[in-house]
């Protein structure tokens, strides 16, 4: 049950007018794309240990430093962007996620070499949809034998910074799971 006071009763980010939005129009919607895609992946490994909203508010920052999330741009970034991206504080400046970035957008090429597609690799994933929402955040778990499932396929292709939880969170994000709470405004 949604415990918020605001008059939309959004299960997450009220009160921060960019977390609305995104809760409003883009979490849980689905995400086709290896672009797309590919900057969900990135933005949860970045945002692991940190608030979401903290990457949100980053976003803008992360599509210029990674040339827009193109993935074969991003796969020819070598020490000099590593470097350059250390240095900016537009992005959260942590080498090991940022290495991973550089490194899934070469396993996203990788994929495309061996004819097949990230989109088609992700959704493959997909569970079926759940009949009815959860009554609370309690019953959402923080990963699921598909998360699993994909992370492990995803580092078989060569993604790194791609565990169980971190790719639950990017399968909500990117719409294979909706687990809008009862109650919420996006199920409306």
């Amino acid at each position: 049950m949604i415990t918020e006071t605001n008059d939309l009763r959004r299960c997450f980010g009220a009160g921060d007018p960019l977390y609305e939005e995104y809760h409003d129009h883009e979490w849980g919607v689905p995400v086709h794309g290896d672009a797309a895609l590919y900057e969900r992946i990135v933005l949860e490994g970045a945002q692991s240990g940190l608030a979401w909203i903290t990457i949100l508010r980053k976003r803008e920052n992360y599509r210029a430093a990674f040339a827009g999330f193109v993935p074969d741009a991003v796969a020819e970034f070598g020490d000099d962007d590593v470097e350059r991206l250390m240095e900016d504080a537009g992005i959260v400046r942590n080498r090991m996620k940022i290495n991973a970035a550089i490194t899934n957008a070469r396993a996203v090429v990788g994929l495309w070499e061996a004819g097949t597609t990230l989109d088609e690799l992700f959704w493959s994933f997909a569970p079926e949809p759940r009949a009815t929402p959860p009554t609370s955040w309690e019953g959402v778990p923080s990963s699921t034998p598909e998360s699993v499932a994909l992370a492990k396929a995803l580092k078989k292709a060569g993604f790194v910074f791609v565990g169980p939880t971190t790719m639950y969170a990017a399968m909500l994000a990117c719409g294979l799971v909706n687990v809008h709470i009862e109650g919420c405004v996006a199920l409306a």
